[in-house]
């Protein structure tokens, strides 16, 4: 969940460095608090800790993000110039999705949430400093904001002038009415169904249905939500297994997780990472990675198949003991890495390519030497293979 909200609300780590210097760019996306001497909690923390909360909450989290202010320029909204950016995605890509909102609503927005600023406070425990969310009413625009869509209960579309003192209520209202819509609903619905179910084919109109419901019923609670998507008959379809395109991140962390990960850092994980076509902290754009079939040009396709060679090389020893009690038969030591590393089925040719490989030196006996040179090439043909990159 953390990693489909940092996509979600996309926030790259190079315009925080930029801004305040690598170490405090490292700080506001993943600062843990309970570390952090001025007890700073970075975005991804924050994202963390309300992965399966209410998303109301994560958009007021969001909107007072130091990351976010700074990524989306709220730090420079102020009532002499509205900053357009964060008024833009928190209705483009954070909530109701694009034709639900209009361009004066943008506008409107930006005002909204002008005064939205950083701040340095007092010196921390450890005599550093920091910035953080502070409502600037000298900065707040105080006129009617009116919207093309309902704010209020009573379908009314205005934002009343406030006093400056008041205007941060300006935004807990638009926050309030974005999280309330239906078509935020939908539009979260939908990309659950795409990140969950399957990135194939039309969305299912049943599930977004069914589940956009559950998080208005719910008042947007994400747990709710969560359980009608993984308890979906969508969800549990034979047709939903293997149908969505792994991403780089998730096909590293799954290898480790199959393979072995003894004596192999993080460290050595990041560079093909990036060579797969995704860095953790450094989405693209506010839009996030475009994933589905554009993880897959041929040199990211190469870079999966290197790192499961390095991998499968790494724990060869690993590899060749824990798969002793399978290896009397070719076919045994196949089964027993195709259950360990599931991927899409294999179909007749791959597994007939598979045995190939295994007999392709002789005589089979199974011997210590024999396993330490069959099974991290079996594992790295089997994790580098085109079947194991769905999830």
């Amino acid at each position: 969940m953390t990693l489909f909200w940092h996509n979600h609300f996309a926030t790259g780590y190079t315009k925080i460095a930029g801004a305040y210097g690598a170490a405090e760019g490292a700080r506001y996306l993943a600062a843990k608090a309970s570390e952090d001497p001025a007890r700073v909690r970075g975005q991804i923390e924050m994202l963390r800790d309300n992965a399966l909360g209410n998303f109301r909450d994560i958009l007021i989290n969001i909107a007072k993000d130091t990351a976010m202010l700074v990524f989306l320029d709220g730090r420079t909204n102020t009532k002499a110039k509205p900053q357009e950016n964060f008024g833009r995605e928190i209705m483009e890509l954070f909530t109701v999705g694009v034709g639900n909102y209009t361009e004066p609503d943008v506008y409107s927005a930006a005002r909204v949430f002008s005064g939205w600023n950083l701040q340095q406070p007092g010196l921390a425990a450890d005599g550093s400093r920091h910035y953080e969310f502070i409502y600037n009413a000298g900065q707040h625009e105080t006129t009617a904001k009116t919207f093309s869509f309902p704010i209020y209960a009573d379908g009314g579309r205005t934002i009343p002038a406030r006093s400056a003192a008041d205007g941060q209520q300006d935004g807990v209202d638009l926050i309030n009415a974005l999280a309330g819509s239906p078509n935020t609903a939908r539009y979260l619905a939908t990309k659950l169904y795409r990140f969950f179910v399957s990135e194939f084919g039309p969305v299912n109109a049943t599930f977004v249905d069914r589940v956009a419901s559950v998080y208005l019923e719910s008042r947007y609670d994400m747990k709710a939500v969560m359980r009608a998507v993984l308890q979906s008959p969508e969800f549990w379809d034979e047709s939903a297994y293997f149908a969505r395109y792994a991403w780089p991140v998730e096909f590293v962390v799954r290898a480790l997780k199959d393979i072995g990960w003894v004596g192999f850092s993080v460290n050595d994980a990041l560079n093909p990472l990036a060579n797969m076509g995704q860095i953790l902290f450094e989405p693209p754009d506010v839009s996030g990675w475009d994933a589905g079939q554009t993880w897959f040009s041929t040199s990211a396709m190469l870079a999966r198949m290197n790192f499961a060679s390095s991998l499968a090389t790494n724990q060869k020893f690993n590899l060749a003991r824990t798969a002793k009690n399978a290896s009397k038969t070719p076919e045994a030591l196949l089964s027993y890495f195709t259950d360990a590393l599931v991927g899409a089925p294999n179909d007749s040719s791959t597994t007939a390519e598979l045995m190939n490989y295994l007999r392709a030196t002789g005589t089979w006996t199974g011997s210590d030497v024999q396993l330490q040179a069959k099974a991290p090439g079996l594992v790295h043909l089997i994790a580098g293979s085109p079947e194991y990159q769905f999830v």
